[in-house]
């Protein structure tokens, strides 16, 4: 590979923590300087942030069960998981998607959960949800090759300001003997590595766990999650944020124990469950205070 190309790198590891970890290290170790749209000037149109690090990167989660499944070191705290799960898996905030119809409509442009369950096509026949199809399609043809979900809509997203960063879900069952395990590729047009890809990871493990009880209810035979491969076009640390990536992130890989970097779902299960409650009546009265209608 040329010097001058984006580097291609690969982390690997037996539970998300672990693989999202060897990510991050291997980005820092190998990842390249590149600008983004999102850099800051100042007035005279010089670059006030440093530029990103930024690379291609493939993640192997080998078993999405494993422990320990959370990483400490994300930005963020349990709540905020919990919360990204809801809008993704549930929907919580699809009623927060603006109108197309209505340029003075400054709400969001599409929610991941919308994208996979309610899938729009000019004048098509109303909503796909894929998700479903996914399931009906592995639960008939276990061998299929077939069974994705997408996101992309370029008659929108070629123009939009913020279009998604997920692209695909692609889903294959493999026969293990003595059930099925649902293996998964996943693939990130862009993503940020360091603020965004664990939650991005958390929340779609949860969605195979789901995906993966449902086949198993229509075929009557278990079926597991599999390996997890995940890509980034473009996996990155924001400039701006280097300095507090290398303070935590970096520093708790100096200072801590890997069992004191992670925690288990059998830890963060009854905080998640707890901030159930808090997260709808949050957004609850986020609807209040603007007049918002589900």
């Amino acid at each position: 590979m040329h010097s001058d190309d984006i580097p291609v790198l690969m982390a690997r590891g037996k539970c998300l923590a672990e693989t999202w970890e060897n990510s991050l290290l291997e980005l820092h170790r190998n990842g390249k300087p590149i600008r983004t749209q999102y850099d800051r000037r100042n007035s005279t149109g010089e670059f006030i942030d440093p530029p990103s690090l930024d690379c291609t990167m493939i993640m192997v989660v080998e078993d999405p069960l494993a422990e320990p499944f959370i990483h400490r070191a994300f930005p963020g705290g349990l709540e905020d998981l919990e919360e990204y799960r809801l809008e993704m898996m549930e929907g919580i905030k699809d009623h927060w998607i603006r109108d197309p119809a209505n340029a003075q409509d400054k709400r969001w442009e599409y929610t991941y959960h919308e994208r996979l369950t309610a899938y729009t096509v000019p004048g098509g026949k109303g909503r796909y949800n894929q998700l479903d199809a996914v399931v009906e399609r592995l639960a008939e043809t276990p061998y299929t090759r077939r069974a994705q979900a997408i996101t992309w809509k370029p008659w929108e997203d070629l123009d939009c300001y913020d279009p998604p960063c997920l692209q695909s879900i692609w889903f294959r069952l493999v026969d293990s003997g003595e059930g099925y395990r649902l293996n998964t590729n996943i693939r990130f047009r862009s993503r940020d590595a360091y603020d965004a890809a664990f939650m991005n990871m958390f929340a779609l493990i949860k969605l195979i766990e789901e995906i993966a009880r449902r086949i198993s209810e229509k075929m009557g035979r278990p079926v597991r999650p599999g390996r997890y491969v995940d890509v980034s076009d473009s996996y990155h640390v924001y400039g701006n944020r280097l300095e507090h990536f290398k303070g935590m992130f970096l520093k708790q890989i100096e200072t801590r124990s890997f069992e004191e970097r992670t925690w288990t779902r059998e830890f963060a299960e009854p905080v998640l469950e707890e901030a159930r409650s808090r997260i709808f009546a949050k957004v609850a009265q986020y609807d209040r205070e603007r007049g918002q209608k589900k």
